[in-house]
């Protein structure tokens, strides 16, 4: 059966005596005695212990363990380079040992509650601190080393092993090689190289060259959002002039007072603005210079620029002007052309004879200069004229006059 921490059996003080060792080691940074402490963080974890003393770790507010800082979780050159701190501490023996020793005063006379030197002095956050910080434990730096024997071909423990059976580091990785001084000290860490990279990779949003412009643009808010809840989250930051919310766009434009208020709400609010659940996107305003001047190429109602969509041809060309006394020409025809090419009789179907020569139009119309006249169709011919026998009134048994009504 487990007991707890507070039990009489196994208290807190029993768990310290058990763990630790008075001056078991030297200080990795100092040089000088100080209480060891080895504990084992669960199971199938290797046995971690302190590597520098409290005053050491207090001078820099880092852990006596993995020497990270103690608020955000991230190297001393990281923290340090967000804060925009330089703290030097001497690296020869007198000097180091002077030093400590001011610092130890420092200590005692403060209440522990606030880090001491340079570091005391610096700012109390960084945006890209706030950023980079670790807000979840990482217990992968907890795991057992990597067996050697394994490595090599000649582990026979197996499954009970308590070392990793998986592959090494690549020796040429940067991170293969740290030691505790340089994160102590800040210098050549390949840790704080890596995570500084990334931090200059991050979006930012930097502010207008115009000063004219204090209006921030709140994309992203939904049906849960309203207006009650952007002036609460906004109002910290200085005087709100207008908010205004275009819900078919769901987005809102909040206007202050003055540039300075506008910065600070886009600085604290930028790529962390989260209201009723909703990650919200915040963006610069455009000045009505900039609509205007912009207004041609695509205009939201809002007076945004819209960004053009690739891949559309561009703007089709203006119709020709039309002429009241130019023919309609509505098949591209070209006017020079002999009408005669557009009169190509259709072949009769199968079975179907074809007129006698002379009774009907040929199939086809030579295009030359000497091509016979082109005979006129049925319905623009003249009345009275008789092509075919059968068509001759006479041969069906009417009389002349009824054949000279018919003709007239």
């Amino acid at each position: 059966m487990a007991t707890s921490l507070g039990s009489n059996t196994y208290n807190r003080q029993n768990w310290e005596d058990a763990t630790k060792e008075k001056y078991g080691k030297e200080c990795k940074i100092c040089a000088r005695p100080f209480t060891v402490f080895r504990w084992c963080p669960g199971t199938r974890m290797r046995f971690k212990k302190t590597e520098v003393c409290q005053t050491c770790s207090k001078m820099k507010n880092v852990c006596q363990t993995c020497l990270l800082d103690l608020e955000y979780g991230l190297p001393i050159q990281v923290r340090d380079t967000g804060l925009t701190v330089k703290d030097d501490i001497p690296r020869s023996d007198v000097n180091k040992e002077y030093y400590t020793q001011n610092m130890e005063r420092e200590i005692a006379n403060s209440d522990g509650t606030r880090p001491v030197g340079q570091l005391g002095k610096a700012p109390s956050s960084s945006d890209m601190l706030l950023k980079l910080a670790r807000t979840t434990p990482y217990y992968k730096r907890n795991r057992p080393h990597i067996c050697s024997f394994w490595v090599k071909g000649e582990c026979k423990r197996g499954e009970e092993c308590p070392y990793r059976h998986e592959k090494p580091t690549d020796p040429d990785d940067p991170l293969a090689d740290q030691n505790i001084k340089d994160r102590y000290y800040g210098i050549n860490d390949p840790v704080a190289d890596k995570l500084l990279k990334r931090a200059s990779t991050m979006p930012r949003l930097d502010p207008p060259e115009d000063k004219s412009i204090s209006t921030l643009y709140i994309g992203g808010l939904g049906d849960t959002v309203t207006d009650g809840d952007l002036k609460g989250h906004f109002y910290q930051f200085g005087e709100i002039r207008t908010i205004t919310i275009v819900q078919r766009q769901q987005c809102a434009f909040i206007q202050f007072a003055t540039r300075q208020a506008a910065e600070m709400a886009a600085e604290k609010s930028f790529n962390k603005l989260i209201i009723n659940g909703r990650r919200l996107t915040v963006k610069w305003g455009r000045s009505q210079a900039a609509r205007g001047k912009d207004g041609k190429e695509g205009v939201s109602e809002m007076g945004t620029i819209l960004d053009p969509v690739p891949g559309l041809p561009g703007a089709l060309p203006p119709p020709p002007p039309l002429d009241e006394d130019a023919p309609a020409n509505y098949f591209n025809l070209d006017p020079s052309s002999s009408p005669a090419i557009m009169n190509i009789a259709i072949p009769p179907p199968p079975g179907i004879n074809p007129p006698p020569p002379g009774y009907g139009p040929p199939m086809f119309h030579p295009l030359g200069p000497m091509a016979p006249p082109v005979p006129t169709p049925m319905t623009m011919r003249p009345p009275g004229t008789i092509h075919y026998p059968s068509q001759d009134p006479q041969r069906m048994g009417a009389h002349s006059a009824h054949g000279s009504r018919h003709t007239e």
